[in-house]
């Protein structure tokens, strides 16, 4: 094997890098144990307030040292392999910023009632349509007002600089445009800023292309209010002047005395009682002189030195490494020290921690004026405009533009900054927190003013957004929303970890009955391929996260990775029939095997890519997991598991007693050989009767569509003894008012998951609390049972909500339209692939023919299935499953296709249906191996995957057979009956040209 020493390190090194990355979930585990510990009363009851006190006092100290880094316990969070909220519990949601208060505000608040018609048409016409509001309130407007120029509504006072009277709708609908983009951008960095704010929950925040959403992930979560209220709440920017520290120095002093003294009485009060030897830092007096020279403070020197001093950076007075800011704040939020400095300071942290030359970061602490009555001389609201910009000189910059009033006021802020000596500075601060804080050199008198500093190109591009936050109302709205309580996640997990266990276990045996000491091999390239996966899943930058979909991703990967060792084993098999000895057989059966596994897996490939970038949610995930699974896969199969080979007959060459056959296999390869393509006919005519019973089921019964694809509200609800589903409907039909209501057994006869339209159209807080206040008073007066806020007070006369989740009919349209896409995207992608590798339409129209196939006979399966009762969801995860159906479809028929190829090359025999039959007989073992060992992980999915996979499972179970029946029977036979034709069509041109050619 060429390159065995560059594959030897490469696995070393991933090895290395996973084990890293997977001991901060290690070293994470540990101190969740610890603060479950310390949590825990004498009769076993957890103080979940005494939890995450003990997790906030070591959020910011270090737990970890690895090669001499230090780590906090907020960096181990960060760098943990992060689980989904459907495995941790926690909350999902998806706003979106209203663009129509931006138009709004564009247009001066017009109450023109042209304007204000086409306002309501566009959000009607937004319902059903995949277009930009912007361009459907354009079209909207030149229908009702023909001839109309767009200047005449979006030229004034609020504008001007940006839009004239003068200017043509192209110029104007670029500019709103433009606008509704910025808003975007500008919700995004005040959300990012607040959540990060947010605590130990290590929130995550994204965009989502294409659209005015951004995504929200808050693991942990238990107040879904309080994260209503942080994320729709509306931005406050404020200009504060900055009280510079050196006019501070009494107050200062006497806080550091009063410290002092304290820690001097602490130290006192414990000497007496104290037996050992003084620990370092014992001596007071000593540690705070060091601790003088430490902070840099010349004239403070020959003082006792308190924390304020001690804790402070050699970056500057009052900047704190990120670890100390607990303690800081702990003693600056003290009644008596608060008492000390004037009425008129407020304390603010800067939003971002300062760098210095090392590296090394740190917070600074601004001290600001908040004058008499707590109110900002200048807020948000006055700025026109602010954007980014390279000075040549200062480098990166802000621009920024106010109007009549702020000017006037920015004027004399301005001057009285400017007029102090030193320099005075006014501090940015938006929701409480200090972006920056510019020296001012001299007054600003007409309202543009330029903010430049060591500003990065980001930096300055987020401050940009900060100043425009208030420029223009950019409320959001919450259109998508899941709530998963702690209990449930806990289930989901254990249910995930049992089905990769039990399915790894399942596949783990079969290999070794099979393969002897080939399946040994097998399992421990497969244990390489799952460390791998979950090592790189644990990489930060990747920021992705473990998902119930993810788990069923690396379980289907188990399962399907087996493919490529079962392609290399048996072509091994082949070589050896054919009298070669062991180490040549070894080095052609990977040889042989590797076009066709890089093909299998390429296409399969292909599904997962469009599944990425099509998908949303769950279906990322499942993707991002599938993808990576993939890759390790073909690297742990392909490499590793050849240099294991290599090394185990490395001393006995051909003699040694490596084993790829059992009883087992012999068995299998005595069959005789089945004529595929004398069946095929009848093939066709079943796999046509059973699609189109399916989906004459489904015309009369319709689907069982979840919330992801016709929008509604759901929630899971647990009771403490069992209750019957049927029943429940009825009364909550009531609740509801006769709107279309589900309500079925979800896991267990004692939860039920309701799913309801009713309001589904109005998106509004008030009206979730409403659904939720109707479903809560529906479910007490059936059971006679009251409703427990907190899962932890389930009981015999409680029940509760475990997870509810919104989806907005927007969200749900644009749900429906991406899973389309992601399909059709898929096949085409595949029917190219395969057209450029085998170079024959017939090829790419065959694979394709048995793919959608199978993608219809597994709707016909849920159809059929619903009319004896088993009621599976179509919803995200169902569409991952069909995805992964056709990736793993592609994969069989290639393996097929490329045997076909093979044959014609030897050129053997001119029977294209002798050759068609030979390469899916030769092929048959492995095509039956690899669906039996992928069948035992998906079985192992459907019984202990839990209820939120169940359909994925049964789809998966259906798709998986019918996938290997169709690449025997639909695939290869369909090639060679398009090729007849195709052949037959020639011979009929030729004959017709014949006579002309006498």
């Amino acid at each position: 094997m060429q390159n065995k020493g560059f594959v030897i390190t490469l696995t070393v090194v991933i090895t290395a890098l996973c084990l890293f990355y997977l001991s901060f979930t290690y070293v994470s585990r540990g101190v969740q144990q610890d603060a479950v510990a310390y949590a825990t009363d004498a009769t076993g009851i957890v103080n979940l307030n005494k939890k995450q006190g003990y997790i906030d006092s070591v959020w910011n100290k270090p737990v970890y040292n690895v090669f001499g880094y230090e780590y906090t316990y907020k960096d181990v969070k960060d760098n943990e392999l992060h689980m989904g909220l459907d495995l941790q519990g926690g909350m999902h949601v998806t706003l979106e910023v209203s663009p129509i208060d931006i138009i709004r505000g564009l247009a001066g608040n017009t109450t023109d009632s042209a304007f204000v018609k086409a306002i309501n048409a566009a959000r009607v016409a937004q319902r059903n349509s995949q277009e930009s509001f912007g361009d459907l309130f354009f079209d909207a407007y030149r229908d009702a007002n023909p001839g109309k120029k767009l200047s005449s509504v979006f030229a004034n006072a609020s504008t001007r600089g940006r839009i004239n009277i003068s200017d043509d709708d192209a110029q104007v609908m670029k500019v709103v445009n433009d606008e509704i983009e910025s808003a975007i951008d500008r919700s995004y960095t005040i959300l990012k800023n607040r959540l990060d704010q947010f605590g130990t929950s290590s929130p995550n925040i994204q965009r989502l292309p294409g659209t005015g959403r951004i995504q929200v992930e808050i693991p942990g979560a238990d107040n879904p209010q309080r994260i209503r209220k942080l994320l729709q709440g509306v931005a406050r920017l404020e200009f504060w002047d900055v009280v510079e520290t050196s006019t501070l120095s009494s107050s200062f002093i006497a806080i550091n005395d009063l410290l002092v003294n304290e820690q001097k009485a602490k130290a006192a009060a414990q000497a007496p009682v104290s037996t050992s030897t003084p620990e370092v830092g014992s001596d007071l007096e000593s540690q705070l002189a060091a601790d003088s020279t430490k902070s840099g403070l010349d004239s403070l020197q020959n003082l006792n030195i308190s924390p304020i001093y001690s804790l402070s950076v050699p970056m500057g007075s009052f900047r704190y490494d990120i670890k100390d800011t607990a303690e800081i704040n702990a003693i600056f939020k003290r009644q008596d020290i608060k008492n000390m400095f004037p009425r008129n300071v407020g304390l603010f942290w800067a939003a971002k921690p300062d760098k210095d030359q090392q590296g090394n970061e740190a917070m600074e602490l601004h001290f600001l004026d908040l004058g008499r009555n707590g109110k900002s001389r200048l807020t948000g609201e006055v700025i026109n405009d602010a954007r980014y910009e390279l000075d040549p000189l200062k480098g990166a910059a802000v621009s920024m533009t106010m109007n009549a009033a702020g000017t006037r006021m920015w004027s004399k802020m301005t001057a009285d900054a400017a007029a102090k000596s030193p320099k005075g500075r006014i501090a940015i601060v938006l929701d409480n927190v200090v972006y920056s804080a510019p020296y001012v050199n001299d007054e600003i008198p007409n309202g543009n003013s330029q903010i430049s500093g060591s500003f990065t190109t980001d930096e300055a591009k987020d401050l940009a957004n900060i100043l425009k936050a208030g420029s223009l109302p950019a409320p959001t709205r919450i259109v998508e929303e899941a709530i998963v309580g702690p209990t449930l996640g806990q289930v989901a997990q254990s249910q995930g970890f049992i089905s990769i266990l039990s399915g790894f276990a399942l596949v783990v045996v079969f290999m070794v009955m099979y393969y002897a000491k080939g399946g040994l091999i097998a399992n421990l390239a497969l244990l390489f391929n799952v460390f791998f996966i979950l090592g790189i899943l644990a990489q930060p930058t990747l920021g992705t996260a473990l998902t119930l979909p993810g788990i069923a991703g690396i379980l289907l990967t188990v399962g399907m990775a087996v493919d490529a060792n079962v392609l290399i084993f048996e072509r091994i098999k082949e070589e050896m029939a054919a009298g070669l000895k062991l180490r040549a057989a070894v080095k052609k059966g990977y040889e042989k095997a590797f076009s066709t596994i890089l093909d299998s897996n390429l296409t399969t490939l292909i599904t997962a890519f469009f599944l990425f970038i099509l998908g949303t949610g769950p279906i990322k995930g499942f993707a991002i997991t599938l993808i990576i699974g993939i890759i390790c896969s073909f690297f742990t199969a392909v490499y590793i598991s050849r240099i294991v080979v290599e090394w185990m007959i490395a001393n006995k060459g051909d003699d040694s007693n490596i084993s790829f056959d059992t009883v087992i296999a012999r068995a299998i390869k005595k069959r005789k050989h089945f004529n595929f393509v004398k069946y095929s006919k009848p093939a066709y005519l079943v796999s046509s009767v059973i699609i189109l019973i399916g989906f004459v089921l489904i015309f009369i019964q319709g689907l069982n569509l979840g919330v992801d694809f016709k929008g509604g509200r759901s929630y899971v609800v647990s009771f403490s003894k069992p209750v019957v589903a049927t029943d429940m409907k009825l009364a909550l039909s009531e609740s509801f008012e006769n709107s279309g209501t589900e309500v079925k057994n979800y896991g267990g006869n004692n939860v039920v998951k309701v799913t309801t339209s009713w309001l589904i159209d109005d998106e509004s807080d008030q009206t979730d609390e409403k659904v939720k206040n109707a479903l809560v008073s529906g479910l007490a007066k059936f059971t006679g049972l009251e409703f427990a806020e907190n899962e932890s007070a389930l009981d015999d006369t409680h029940f509760t909500i475990s997870s509810s989740t919104k989806v907005g009919a927007t969200v749900a349209d644009d749900i429906k339209n991406s899973a389309w896409k992601a399909s059709l995207f898929s096949l085409v992608g595949i029917f190219l692939y395969i057209l450029i590798r085998f170079r024959k339409w017939q090829y790419s129209a065959g694979a394709i023919i048995a793919t959608l196939h199978d993608a219809l006979f597994v709707f016909a399966a849920f159809g059929i299935a619903r009319a004896f009762g088993i009621s599976f969801e179509i919803d995200q995860v169902f569409v991952a499953a069909i995805l992964t159906i056709i990736g793993y479809s592609i994969n069989d028929t290639v393996i097929i296709f490329d045997r076909i190829r093979e044959y014609i090359g030897l050129g053997t025999s001119h029977d294209k249906a002798k050759i068609v039959n030979d390469a899916l007989n030769d092929t048959l073992a492995r095509t039956i191996i690899t669906a039996g060992t992928t069948l035992l992980t998906v079985v192992a999915l459907l019984l202990f995957g839990g209820e939120v996979l169940r359909g994925f499972a049964f789809a998966l179970l259906v798709g998986v057979a019918v996938g290997t029946y169709s690449s025997v029977f639909i695939a290869g036979p369909t090639v060679l009956d398009l090729d007849k034709e195709d052949s037959a069509d020639k011979q009929t041109d030729v004959k017709k040209t014949k006579p002309a050619t006498v």
